[in-house]
């Protein structure tokens, strides 16, 4: 795996409390799983906060100083990319570019220094196979990777990817967003409903007190019957 293909940036236990409508009464005791997890802050702060939480990702083949210091420049190439279409977002939370990049940079410093400090939480991990075993975590959570990726990564991707998700998880998984990068719903999005609730689960679309991208709103979220 080329690092360099790789676009490490991460959000701040914040937004992840908002994009997947999570309480902080939801935390404690319970075990989750941020798949994939990139420079995301939550697995840090969940643990903080009495979880027990495991981050995987592909990029953590790599140091967590390597992967500091490209997350650092991929901050800056994605908000200068950013800048030229920003209308595409709500700057509610964030105000401006330069709020923006303080989050994305607390997100990247709080999870490199927990990955430091607890490199056991943060497992290197190429989906659709996670080396982890049936039922493993309460729930899982993961953010923009699936749905978003529609034009680069095939039906039969998402299928694999979500099973192996099911398969992993007692009681929960959310998902976030449902829409790709031109903010449209997911084209493929109820065939992939459809095989959830097939496998046993409940498959819900939920509106989340979050939006950064327009229309971008919305997370699908997963119980075992």
């Amino acid at each position: 795996m080329d690092l360099e293909r790789i676009v490490f940036i991460g959000r701040t236990f914040d937004e992840y409390m908002r994009m997947f409508d999570l309480q902080p009464g939801e935390l404690r005791g319970r075990s989750f799983l941020d798949c994939p997890a990139g420079a995301c802050s939550f697995t840090a702060e969940a643990n903080r906060c009495g979880a027990i939480a495991v981050a995987a990702d592909i990029a953590y083949s790599y140091s967590a100083e390597a992967l500091q210091d490209k997350g650092l420049a991929d901050i800056e190439h994605t908000l200068n990319q950013l800048d030229r279409v920003r209308d595409n977002f709500k700057w509610d939370d964030f105000q401006s570019i330069e709020g923006l990049k303080q989050a994305r940079t607390e997100a990247l410093t709080v999870s490199t220094l927990d990955r430091l400090a607890h490199q056991e939480r943060y497992v290197a991990a190429e989906l659709p196979v996670l080396p982890f075993a049936d039922q493993t975590f309460d729930m899982t959570l993961s953010a923009h990777f699936l749905f978003m990726y529609g034009d680069r990564l095939d039906v039969d991707f998402h299928l694999k990817t979500l099973r192996e998700l099911l398969r992993v998880t007692k009681e929960e998984i959310r998902i976030f967003p449902l829409t790709d990068l031109s903010s449209l719903r997911y084209a493929h999005l109820d065939e992939l409903i459809s095989f959830i609730r097939s496998q046993g689960w409940n498959a819900e679309e939920v509106r989340v007190p979050y939006e950064f991208q327009k229309g971008a709103n919305s997370m699908l979220h997963l119980k075992r019957v």
